[in-house]
């Protein structure tokens, strides 16, 4: 097929853009929440953690909900994935609207269990979201496109954390945080995902066949091995995901803990500056997505990381909200990290294509995992915050690492 008979995408790429802005909307919801539940469950910053746990832990489902979407395609599970994230937030506010009057500690894990059901959904779509944004044009073109869904989905991260401060907290502090000021919200997020499903599962949306894009964008028929698990660099990209994860969540996961352990020289709270973060992820990604005509993946996400790294690191030389400043600034860094090392994972499998989405999105799991144990360590005396924040110097040498040499290992193209 030539570049002029190519199908017209532009009407499926829009509804992939409202899924991510969904996805970013209430995956940087559930994180904001962080300092919100510590107050209004009285919780240590270990327990506070197991928000992103709760939510990022459902990545454990990556592969068989990759292997599931194989079998049944991409607007099946793009419309299941709807219903469960509806499902849950309707849930959450039967189960906390009904036991306001029981123990905080029991509606902690009421609240953690919707969530779970939440990301169920969450994980659907975003298997969908980024295989899709990749084949929806000419293959050439898929970073591109995916920084700019990423781009998209990055102005929902940043008012998530504002309709944490306006809606949930409706003008409150958080530490006048209670479990009341939870359900309403929820169920309006929950309704207006139901009517976003029932309008997609009738709308027609085209049938991908990534092996036929695959042959078309070489000029001949493509030889793929047998099996998606036999293809290291999609393995590789999925550890490298894992650590993003570490960076993404870490800073505005450590950022209620840095306050707390310097209140006497910060002013407000931790939740008053988070949409710096997002924010500068959001303009990170809409810049990413016009560099990446101009300069290499690689190249791009190899300088990110080490301007990252510097952010972080600068932070440690500086004191009061200049060093606060500095760690925020590292969201602009992180910005294009996400779609760049997904776009990498992804090279050269045309009908594993699926599959080792499902694979790469298991990485997800490290904002289960690395903040948890970062909250451990804010939490013991002889650590604290800045030996956590440290951390983060590990994640970014790996990721470094699969940028230029993890990446390239069995690809028949460098």
């Amino acid at each position: 097929m030539s570049q002029n008979q190519r199908p017209n995408y532009t009407f499926a790429l829009t509804i992939v853009i409202i899924v991510c802005f969904l996805i970013g909307f209430v995956t940087t919801m559930n994180n904001s929440m962080i300092e919100f539940c510590k107050n209004a469950f009285n919780l240590n910053n270990f327990q506070s953690q197991l928000v992103n746990s709760a939510f990022y832990g459902a990545y454990i489902m990556s592969i068989p909900f990759g292997l599931m979407m194989s079998k049944i395609g991409y607007k099946s599970t793009l419309v299941l994935g709807l219903a469960v994230v509806g499902l849950g937030f309707v849930i959450n506010y039967l189960c906390i609207s009904g036991n306001l009057d029981g123990n905080v500690s029991t509606i902690y894990w009421m609240f953690l269990g919707c969530m779970f059901v939440v990301a169920l959904g969450i994980v659907m779509l975003q298997l969908v979201a980024n295989p899709y944004v990749m084949v929806l044009g000419a293959p050439e073109k898929g970073a591109f496109r995916m920084t700019l869904s990423q781009a998209l989905n990055s102005v929902a991260t940043t008012v998530a954390p504002i309709f944490i401060l306006s809606v949930i907290l409706n003008g409150k502090e958080a530490k006048d945080a209670v479990p009341a000021d939870i359900p309403m919200p929820y169920l309006g997020l929950g309704v207006f995902t139901l009517v976003l499903c029932a309008i997609l599962f009738f709308l027609k949306l085209p049938n991908i066949n990534e092996e036929e894009q695959a042959a078309e964008a070489s000029g001949k028929e493509v030889k793929y091995k047998s099996s998606v698990f036999k293809y290291p660099h999609v393995w590789l990209g999925a550890l490298a995901i894992f650590m993003y994860m570490g960076l993404e969540i870490g800073i505005p996961s450590m950022l209620a803990g840095y306050f707390e352990a310097n209140k006497a020289t910060l002013p407000g709270q931790a939740t008053d500056y988070l949409w710096l973060y997002w924010g500068g992820m959001m303009v990170g990604r809409f810049a990413g997505a016009a560099i990446l005509n101009k300069f290499q993946p690689r190249a791009i996400l190899t300088a990110c990381l080490i301007c990252g790294a510097a952010c972080v690191g600068i932070s440690f030389f500086l004191s009061g909200m200049a060093a606060v400043y500095s760690m925020l600034a590292a969201g602009l860094f992180h910005s294009v990290m996400w779609p760049l090392i997904f776009n990498l994972g992804l090279q050269e499998l045309g009908p594993h294509t699926k599959a080792a989405s499902g694979i790469i999105n298991l990485g997800v799991i490290g904002a289960a995992t690395l903040t948890p144990i970062m909250g451990i360590v804010v939490d013991t005396p002889s650590l604290g915050v800045g030996v956590a924040i440290c951390m983060m110097f590990i994640y970014y040498a790996y990721v470094l690492w699969f940028c230029n040499w993890g990446s390239k290992i069995g690809l028949s193209r460098n």
